[in-house]
């Protein structure tokens, strides 16, 4: 009886292999490890090593979890015209997605207004939520390639915010991206640039955004 309960204990394989483990998966199997090394976006190492430390400084924080920290950013396409030209809507899609990197969602209308011609539940608008690494390489490209791009360009507007250290950037052309192709383009498209910050004033809103190299007009 000893041998043949020792016998039923030893199952190891006679040939030298290694068993399975309780995954069912060889033991000796070649475990693939990837070379590939994520890159951060430029902005992150920005906020990181000179943002947090100035606005500490400008406003005191003793906390780092204080300090003001850019949360998402939403890019918004308003398009009354697709009331009459349904395709419009096409075009400002792929045109989003072109500028932002990321699949566009588009927005209905949620009431009927009948001196508008416009119906519950019509295209009107096209819009996209940025977070984490595809935010802040928008916000890098916004402000180091596009807004120079603007004709007779004095800087943005300081007045835009909401109260809460959010702020809204309005833009007059899609164009000023370098991702657009001017010579496709069907019509020129004004867009809302929306900055959800963790402010809570917006002195605080303002002075984040303006370390990050926004670059605000005067007065």
């Amino acid at each position: 009886m000893a041998d043949d309960k020792s016998a039923k204990k030893d199952k190891r394989p006679r040939d030298g292999r290694q068993g399975r483990d309780s995954r069912g998966a060889d033991n000796d199997r070649p475990k693939v490890v990837s070379n590939t090394t994520a890159v951060s976006a430029r902005f992150v190492a920005k906020y990181s090593d000179d943002v947090v430390p100035a606005l500490r400084k400008q406003f005191g924080y003793t906390n780092p979890h204080q300090v003001p920290r850019l949360e998402k950013v939403v890019v918004n396409m308003g398009l009354g015209q697709a009331v009459t030209n349904p395709k419009i809507i096409d075009s400002a899609v792929e045109e989003l997605r072109a500028i932002t990197g990321q699949k566009p969602v588009v927005t209905r209308s949620k009431k009927a207004i009948a001196s508008f011609k416009l119906r519950a539940g019509l295209p009107i608008g096209a819009m996209v939520t940025l977070r984490k690494a595809h935010m802040w390489e928008f916000v890098d490209r916004l402000i180091t390639l596009a807004l120079p791009r603007m004709r007779d360009f004095r800087g943005v507007s300081r007045k835009a915010f909401d109260g809460q250290g959010n702020y809204t950037l309005g833009l007059k052309e899609q164009i000023i991206f370098p991702e657009i192709d001017y010579d496709r383009i069907d019509v020129v498209k004004g867009l809302n640039i929306s900055f959800v910050t963790s402010a809570k004033t917006d002195e605080e809103g303002r002075a984040l955004l303006q370390h990050l190299g926004m670059p605000f007009r005067a007065n």
